[in-house]
C-alpha cells in the first residue's frame, strides 16, 4: 500500500464560524485571522494505492461553481486537484474509486465537473465508484434549512444519474470494520449525519482521516466545535470517544483542513485530550 497527499486547493472561512461558541481570544492562538476575520484553511484529500485499487478520499470544491461562489471563500495559492495528481504520476481517468466523507461541496465538489460543451454535468472520474452511505445521502438529498447551502444538488444528483454510486454499509454501532474499501470506518453525526472517518492500517499505522470532524489541530480542545456542526454536543461527545481512542492506540491523524499541520498525535493530560507531535505526511507516508 502506498499513500498520498492530495491537496484540491485553499480557501478561507470566518474563524468565528469555525470555533462557534469560542472567543477570537482564544482561537486566534492556534489559527490566526486576517482583517476580514477569514482564517487560512485547506482540501487536504487522501489517495490510497493498494494493489488494483486507487481511492481517492475526498476531493475539494472542485472547479465548476461561479467566480461569485468562489469569491465567498477567498481562494488562495496555487494547488489543485489536477495537479496534485500530476505530481504523484496520477490522472483523475486512474482512480478506481472516490470516498465521500460527506457531501458538503468542500468535501464532494470535485466529483463532477461539466462536460464538453458546459450543457451539462459529468463525472470527473469516470472510471470510479463513488462512495457514501444511504441515511447520509438521503440527509444531503432532502436536505434540512441549515445544511441545504452546502448541499449543492450539482455536486450530488449527477453521482447517482451517472450509475456509479455505491454506499458503504452501515455499521450496528459507530464503527464499521473492514469495510468494502478495506479500511475500517468510525461514524459521526454531530457535524452532519453519518459523517464517515476513515482508518486506514498503513504498515504498523493507523492514520485516521479526520474530515470535519477534526478540522485543525486547534479544534483539539472538546469544546472548540464548529458553528456549522449541525449537533455540536453530539460532536462534543464524538470527539471525546474518539480522540481518547487515538491517544491510547497511537493513531496518526490525517487533517484534511489545517493549512499548516497535515498529521498529528495526541495523548491524555490532566486537561485532556492534548497535541502530542506533528508530522509532515513525507515523514509517516516515505
Amino acid at each position: 500500500m502506498n499513500l498520498f497527499p492530495i491537496n484540491a486547493g485553499n480557501l478561507k472561512l470566518d474563524g468565528g464560524a469555525m470555533f462557534g461558541v469560542v472567543p477570537k481570544s482564544l482561537w486566534q492562538k492556534t489559527n490566526p485571522a486576517d482583517t476580514n476575520n477569514m482564517i487560512e484553511l485547506t482540501t487536504r484529500c487522501l489517495l490510497i494505492e493498494d494493489g488494483n485499487r486507487l481511492i481517492l478520499i475526498d476531493n475539494g470544491m472542485g472547479n465548476k461553481q461561479p467566480e461569485k461562489f468562489f469569491g465567498y471563500y477567498h481562494l488562495w495559492g496555487n494547488h489543485t486537484l489536477e495537479g496534485s495528481l500530476k505530481a504523484h504520476g496520477f490522472h483523475r481517468n486512474d482512480i478506481t474509486d472516490v470516498f465521500l466523507t460527506h457531501l458538503h461541496f468542500d468535501h464532494c465538489g470535485g466529483s463532477i465537473q461539466w462536460n464538453k460543451n458546459k450543457t451539462g454535468y459529468e463525472p470527473a472520474f469516470k472510471n470510479a465508484h463513488f462512495w457514501s452511505n444511504k441515511d447520509h445521502w438521503q440527509w444531503a438529498t432532502q436536505p434540512n434549512r441549515r445544511e441545504k447551502a452546502s448541499f449543492l444538488k450539482e455536486n450530488i444528483i449527477p453521482i447517482e444519474e451517472s450509475g456509479q454510486l455505491k454506499f458503504a454499509s452501515l455499521p450496528q454501532d459507530d464503527l464499521l470494520k473492514n469495510s468494502e474499501l478495506g479500511f475500517d470506518i468510525f461514524f459521526a453525526n454531530g457535524h452532519t449525519d453519518k459523517q464517515m472517518i476513515p482508518l486506514i492500517k498503513y504498515k504498523d499505522k493507523t492514520i485516521a482521516f479526520m474530515a470535519d470532524l477534526l478540522p485543525t489541530v486547534g479544534h483539539l480542545p472538546l469544546p472548540y466545535i464548529m458553528g456549522y456542526d449541525t449537533r455540536p454536543l453530539l460532536t462534543l461527545n464524538e470527539k471525546e470517544k474518539f480522540l481518547n481512542i487515538a491517544a491510547d492506540n497511537n493513531y496518526y491523524l490525517f487533517l484534511e483542513h489545517d493549512a499548516h499541520n497535515e498529521i498529528i498525535t495526541v495523548k491524555k493530560t490532566e486537561k485532556g485530550i492534548r497535541l502530542k507531535n506533528i508530522y509532515t505526511t513525507q515523514e509517516i507516508f516515505n
